[in-house]
């Protein structure tokens, strides 16, 4: 059974900075492409980041290009998300997820964590 943890969220004000993790049990993160995605309340959930399978490809949504960056360590078996320069509009549940099942950036994978939820105050 495959199950996928996030972690490192919390609550920062604008400008600041976040890191999040996540891992797998059951589940060999560097088998697949993985990617971070966000659901804000009232919103659909939206790609964020994503990188394939060695980390040689890194892709992110517009509205957090040159701010967040996507890492992975696949001797630990995790994946990072560091978010700098931090926006109230930042705020979301943030999933980790892996296995797409067709466009990198889009919310269609087989596994989800929890979540791990950022609040970035004004």
């Amino acid at each position: 059974q495959v199950q996928v943890v996030e972690s490192g969220g919390g609550l920062v004000k604008e400008g600041g900075s976040l890191r999040l993790y996540c891992t797998a049990s059951g589940l060999r993160l560097s088998s697949t492409y993985v990617g971070w995605f966000r659901q804000a309340p009232g919103k659909e959930r939206e790609g964020v980041s994503c990188t394939s399978r060695s980390g040689g490809e890194k892709y992110y949504a517009d509205s957090v290009k040159d701010r967040f960056v996507i890492a992975r360590d696949n001797a630990k078996n995790m994946l990072y998300l560091q978010m700098n320069s931090l926006k109230p509009e930042d705020t979301a549940m943030y999933y980790c997820a892996a296995g797409p099942k067709g466009v990198c950036l889009s919310p269609d994978y087989k596994y989800w964590g929890l979540g791990t939820q950022v609040t970035v105050s004004s």
